[in-house]
């Protein structure tokens, strides 16, 4: 545990670290080039400020986070979507589910 929270946490305080491993992680599980990788990446990036803004927003309940979250991430899907195709688009959905669940200790329906 405490090897994965001080990973975690130079992940957290290293923006390009965090996108290199994000990076390895799609081109390693999903077998993206590294032009489809390094634009899901940069995709995925361009809505991180928001992301944290709605996740230290504490004047928001967990469900009000949830619902917006869910329209960040359905925007960032309209964006990933033409970059990937169809069938991959599909597979790289069903492994952000699975990563994040095992993110969250392999507990489903918690975002």
């Amino acid at each position: 545990m405490v090897l994965f929270s001080s990973v975690n946490s130079f992940a957290q305080s290293d923006p390009a670290a965090r996108q290199a491993a994000m990076k390895q992680k799609l081109i390693t599980d999903l077998k993206l080039t590294n032009v489809q990788a390094d634009s899901v990446v940069a995709i995925n990036m361009d809505f991180m400020p928001q992301r944290r803004q709605i996740y230290q927003d504490q004047s928001l309940s967990p469900d009000d986070k949830k619902a917006k979250m869910k329209v960040i991430s359905d925007q960032a899907d309209k964006r990933i979507q033409p970059v990937l195709g169809d069938s991959l688009f599909k597979q790289y959905q069903d492994w952000r589910i699975k990563n994040m669940q095992q993110m969250r200790g392999g507990k489903p329906g918690n975002s």
